[in-house]
């Protein structure tokens, strides 16, 4: 178990990573009503992460944590808050498991992201239940998000939801029956009545808009892994390729992509060289409107490549 000096460091560390990031206009939730956010322990542990919805704290355990302070003790007393999760990350090569650290823990929470209120499965969804990461580029991408939206990937709908106010009409897809399940609960919590979503299979789907020559004036790509190690690095490309090689033909001319990866083992320049790839394949012109990664509160460290993992492409479809 860690000391109470460990403990002692967290707290304070916690207030000055707040005060921070909020001096730099990083915008950060501090009740239950708005937003979450994510902090990286102090005291080098710098691959773990604590996450905060309002008053609920998560630790994040990932297999960095092996040989060092139990999580559980650096959420010490000093930590003041309603209630704390420690989730182990199957992907980790950890039993996949969700403790109660204290307090009390609700099944889900009410997390408001800008206009846009979701209700988050901290117990059972996926990492934290939301990709926070994304929370930037959800914003980013709901300056050109117009017309017919198609939102590959969906999860519970974080694209959809958020660009749904900016969009005639919206369609998620996502291979998983609870999460599409909680796109259509989110939707209706928010009064949006124009966002469908399936449970299907993406790359399926791609091709079957692609042979009924279905189109859409923007398209968010944001799936998961596909690189989860070196091994397995080429086949993430062949994957990587197809769904962009197939959302450009489908995207209406002067249409917007927003294309990501989460695969630390496909680089910023290896993810653009797969793009320009497919749009050579897919005889698209297309314009890059943004580069951007992983928001602000999930930062990326010079000496520890490991933490630049998200990429994120804005492209435009020439008319």
């Amino acid at each position: 178990m860690a000391s109470r000096q460990s403990n002692k460091l967290i707290a304070p560390a916690r207030e000055q990573w707040i005060v921070g990031h909020e001096q730099r206009g990083i915008p950060l939730a501090r009740d239950c009503s708005e937003g979450g956010f994510n902090f990286r322990l102090a005291v080098g542990i710098q691959n773990s992460k604590l996450l905060a919805y309002g008053t609920l704290c998560g630790g994040f355990l990932s297999d960095k944590w092996l040989g060092r302070p139990e999580p559980a003790a650096l959420l010490g007393a000093d930590v003041d808050e309603d209630g704390a999760l420690q989730l182990h990350d199957p992907f980790e090569c950890l039993e996949q498991r969700v403790d109660v650290l204290s307090g009390e823990v609700p099944e889900s929470v009410e997390v408001r992201e800008g206009p846009v209120t979701y209700d988050v499965d901290v117990r059972h969804g996926q990492k934290t239940g939301l990709f926070l990461d994304q929370r930037e580029n959800r914003e980013a991408a709901a300056r050109y998000a117009r017309g017919r939206l198609l939102d590959c990937f969906s999860y519970n709908g974080g694209f959809a939801l958020y660009l749904a106010r900016h969009c005639e009409a919206v369609h998620a897809i996502d291979q998983s029956g609870d999460a599409v399940a909680r796109i259509a609960a989110n939707a209706a919590r928010n009064g949006l009545t124009n966002v469908t979503a399936a449970d299907a299979n993406v790359f399926d789907e791609l091709r079957h808009y692609e042979r009924s020559n279905e189109r859409f004036d923007t398209i968010v790509l944001d799936p998961p892994a596909f690189a989860k190690n070196k091994a397995s690095v080429e086949k993430a490309i062949a994957g990587y390729k197809d769904i962009n090689l197939r959302a450009l033909r489908i995207l209406q001319p002067g249409g917007v992509l927003v294309t990501c990866s989460c695969s630390y083992n496909v680089d910023e320049m290896l993810f653009l060289q797969i793009l320009a790839e497919a749009a050579a394949d897919a005889h698209a012109h297309v314009t890059l409107l943004e580069k951007r990664m992983q928001g602000r509160d999930h930062p990326v460290l010079l000496t520890v490549p490991e933490t630049y993992y998200l990429k994120c492409v804005i492209l435009r479809k020439a008319a």
